[in-house]
């Protein structure tokens, strides 16, 4: 079998990501069922840290943990990869132990480089850029409250930042549309977001008409890892950019809200909104488990 990679959403093709979800569902009924599920019995997932980590470290490692398999943490401290070892050789060597690697690290050239010189799948547990296994997420989580995403409208709200690209490219390959709307300065750039196209997305200078009509409102913290020394300047910047509830009444009556997660509250969301009817933070955070299990299935094994 061709070793395949998830480094970016467009990395898999519709009817891929749309069989992941299927196998999701299945899994997420096994689970809440309590029986076993064991398809990756003596299998070995490492997963490497150069960012930390909460829900993307428990959910690759409890899932591995409940598909039979095993899981590795690994951080800078752990490796020589925080000493100066070059990513090639890191991957060679990491590679030959294991049978499936995740990475969270800083600029996406460095996990692109251990794929390249790896012998199993690497997964993105995010990067600078991208954040695919938190759209999985995302989308697997409307689909279960609402349908199919197709022809919907994303609204997202803030920083055009890692999640914010990784819900253009799923934009492109699904076929729904995104509203962005962003400070000056902090717009969507289709090259670095790795678009084909605008044609599956809007930008707006005003953040309440991108959610108008919205099926779902989505935000993210206004400074994201790696950014900390703009936190000052950005909540300046990103003051008019926080979704409350006047915001979220001009998105259709059944809209929900998201957030990957960790929020801030009184910043880019408020309590009334992340904790109201409209909410679907916590379901979102658990589907990371049962996505990724689908996922890590597919990557290892295919369609079975």
């Amino acid at each position: 079998m061709t070793i395949k990679h998830f480094l970016q959403f467009n990395d898999l093709d519709a009817s891929e990501i749309e069989s992941i979800f299927d196998k999701a569902k299945w899994i997420k009924e096994k689970y809440k069922a309590y029986e076993k599920y064991w398809p990756l019995d003596d299998r070995t997932l490492v997963m490497i840290f150069e960012k930390a980590s909460t829900r993307t470290r428990l959910s690759f490692e409890s899932g591995m943990h409940q598909l039979g398999g095993t899981a590795i943490y690994l951080n800078t401290r752990d490796s020589q990869l925080g000493r100066g070892e070059p990513v090639e050789d890191a991957a060679q060597v990491i590679s030959r132990m294991c049978d499936v690697v995740m990475i969270r690290t800083f600029e996406q050239d460095i996990i692109e480089r251990f794929a390249r010189n790896s012998r199993v799948p690497v997964i993105n547990g995010l990067t600078n850029e991208y954040h695919p296994c938190q759209i999985l997420a995302d989308i697997f989580t409307y689909i279960e409250k609402r349908g199919s995403i197709k022809g919907k409208t994303v609204a997202w709200i803030g920083d055009s930042n890692n999640v914010c690209n990784t819900w253009l490219q799923a934009a492109e390959l699904l076929d729904f549309n995104v509203h962005v709307s962003t400070p000056k300065g902090y717009e969507v750039e289709i090259e670095r977001a790795g678009l084909y196209s605008d044609d599956h997305f809007e930008q707006f200078e005003d953040p309440m008409d991108a959610a108008k009509g919205a099926d779902i409102v989505t935000t993210d913290v206004w400074t994201s890892m790696g950014f900390e020394n703009e936190k000052k300047e950005r909540i300046k910047d990103f003051a008019d950019w926080q979704v409350d509830t006047d915001m979220m009444k001009l998105a259709n009556k059944d809209a929900l809200f998201m957030h990957c997660l960790p929020a801030h509250r009184g910043e880019e969301v408020t309590s009334e909104v992340i904790d109201g009817a409209q909410s679907v933070v916590w379901e979102e955070a658990e589907n990371r488990l049962h996505v990724q299990k689908a996922l890590l299935e597919y990557l290892l094994l295919g369609n079975k």
